[in-house]
């Protein structure tokens, strides 16, 4: 052990108290955030000194003191356009992998209960420069500024803590020794004194996305450093930065603790690399987390057969439009949801499946011309003010999902164009607003678009004989293509009913008859499950037991009473 400036005591007094509020949070699934939501939370200067945080980080290199660097890596550039200029340390793997797993029986013999307070020290210490690493994901991922400060900083922040409160609970369900005594009848009993130990798997790589580094990354990055595994991050090559900051801050805390900071380490990857593949068959990798495309994550489920395999791939988030009671709430709470981020979240709506002889609302009969109509006009509403259409839209993150905004007019009729929105602070970014295409659910030949995840911001509103025929196409999307999200407006106590018993045999998660501030591609942690790993969109939920309890294996040891 290196050594210890903070103690097991230290530790307790400071994190115990939040770290029984998660449990408790996680029992009852009410609300609950240790994390504030507003900038102005913490503190009257943290939005300048977060700011020039950030601007120091640019152009520098950011040296973490790991082990097995044989050279640099960088070269983010913004979605809004600005060239961070940070490097990072590329790694050796022969010489960093063995260095990683030096502290491992260390961190292994501190036990649930101290890791936790660990992973929770590291956590606070990533919230009190919550406003530098919304500069750090805004300025990688594209968010704008509000949602990367939430999203990228208090929102993840509570999953990162979710999943310790989830892996502290599996890890102690087992109690740490028993005394076990077998009667014999006249002759003295059986008696063995058990102890039981949670032993890590071995090292966790995190294969960080571009759109979430930090909420998508958190939950994988602390269940297994929680459950005694040391971690290696590497990030998407557009989105280093905020889980760099996150290695950084993990590592400071460690050594600070006792323990050996190379538990914590980064792998930056050059230009062209395909560092991940490298990485994951690697026999000292035993966990991967991953959130991206399809295609790598059904080759990492294929090749990484050493390892456990958490992913997040793609699917095609539907909703079901059959009646509503308030008509006008529905079309403001879609069109946020579309809007939001510019579609560029897992979560997002992509198909609407409207029946083709229109709907029943609050405010009379609605043709499905009507309703795709209004849902277009509540989002070119919603986005008419360029100031309030930035603060939403954020920037396109990368080109692809320029291409396929731009594809998306020539598959059908158009009922919202795209237009390119100008952003004052950021020139060179790249803003634009989502498009609406019409199908008809009856041609086959249609099927072949509407059907594939186009991620961005684009959504086809497709006309269906009947809710029958919507619902049941809602079924074979979720079964063929997975959904992070299903969402259904109805007024019928039979539709409700038969879309939830759809959602229940595939495994998908529903949120009906939204109308006010909650919207279906949001989730709260320690209540909402963000995936089921039921579906071919995720093989894992963030974060259920499931999520931790494969992290780590009991190790029995009996000796004689």
């Amino acid at each position: 052990m290196t050594t210890t400036t903070l103690s097991h005591d230290a530790l307790t007094e400071r994190h115990r108290p939040t770290l029984e509020q998660a449990l408790e949070a996680i029992r009852t699934r009410a609300y609950w955030s240790p994390h504030p939501e507003h900038p102005k939370a913490y503190g009257e200067t943290a939005p300048a000194d977060g700011q020039a945080a950030f601007e120091a980080l640019r152009g520098t290199r950011l040296d973490l003191g790991q082990p097995g660097t044989d050279g640099w890596a960088g070269g983010e550039v913004s979605p809004y356009g600005v060239e961070l200029g940070v490097e990072y340390p590329h790694p050796d793997v022969d010489v960093l992998l063995p260095a990683m797993r030096a502290g491992m029986a260390d961190w292994r013999d501190a036990g649930p209960e101290l890791r936790a307070l660990v992973c929770l020290e590291i956590l606070a210490r990533i919230s009190a420069r919550t406003h530098e690493f919304a500069h750090a994901v805004m300025h990688t991922s594209g968010q704008a500024f509000m949602m990367a400060f939430q999203a990228g900083g208090p929102h993840a922040q509570d999953r990162g803590l979710e999943a310790v409160a989830y892996a502290y609970a599996e890890q102690i369900r087992t109690p740490l020794v028993a005394d076990w005594s077998k009667p014999q009848g006249k002759r003295d009993p059986l008696e063995l004194r058990k102890a039981f130990t949670a032993v890590p798997r071995g090292i966790a790589l995190v294969v960080g996305c571009n759109t979430f580094p930090t909420w998508n990354g958190y939950p994988g990055f602390f269940a297994s450093l929680a459950t005694g595994n040391p971690v290696l991050v590497k990030p998407h090559p557009r989105a280093v930065l905020p889980l760099a900051l996150t290695v950084q801050a993990a590592r400071e805390v460690l050594a600070e603790t006792g323990f050996d900071p190379n538990l914590v380490c980064l792998a930056a990857e050059l230009p062209g690399e395909g560092l991940a593949k490298t990485l994951a068959v690697r026999p000292e990798i035993k966990l991967i987390d991953y959130t991206g495309s399809t295609a790598f994550g059904d080759w990492l489920e294929t090749n990484a057969r050493q390892a456990q395999v958490y992913t997040e791939k793609a699917g095609v988030n539907t909703v079901v439009v059959d009646s509503t009671s308030d008509y006008a709430g529905m079309l403001s709470n879609l069109a946020f949801s579309l809007s939001l981020y510019s579609g560029q979240m897992c979560t997002t709506p992509q198909n609407l499946l409207i029946p083709r002889d229109g709907i029943a609302t609050d405010a009379g009969h609605k043709s499905y011309d009507d309703v795709v109509a209004d849902i277009a006009g509540a989002v070119g509403k919603l986005l008419g003010d360029d100031a309030r259409a930035n603060a939403l839209l954020g920037a396109i993150v990368n080109p692809g999902v320029r291409e396929r905004l731009d594809a998306a007019a020539g598959l059908g009729e158009v009922a919202l164009a795209s237009r390119e929105v100008a952003n004052p602070d950021f020139p060179d970014a790249v803003v634009r607003t989502p498009v609406i295409v019409k199908f008809d659910g009856a041609k086959p030949d249609a099927e072949a678009a509407y059907m594939s995840e186009c991620f961005g911001p684009v959504s086809f509103a497709v006309a269906m004989d009947s809710t029958a025929d919507a619902v049941e196409l809602l079924r074979r999307t979720i079964r063929e293509k997975g959904a992070m999200t299903v969402g259904a407006y109805t007024t019928s106590a039979e539709v409700e009913r038969r879309i939830e018993e759809v959602c229940f045999e595939e495994s998908a998660q529903l949120s009906l008859n939204l109308t006010g501030g909650v919207y279906v591609n949001q989730t709260a942690a320690f209540s909402d499950f963000h995936g089921s790993g039921g579906n071919p969109a995720a093989n894992a939920a963030l974060c259920d037991g499931a999520f931790v309890a494969n992290r780590f294996r009991v190790v029995e040891v009996r000796r004689q009473a």
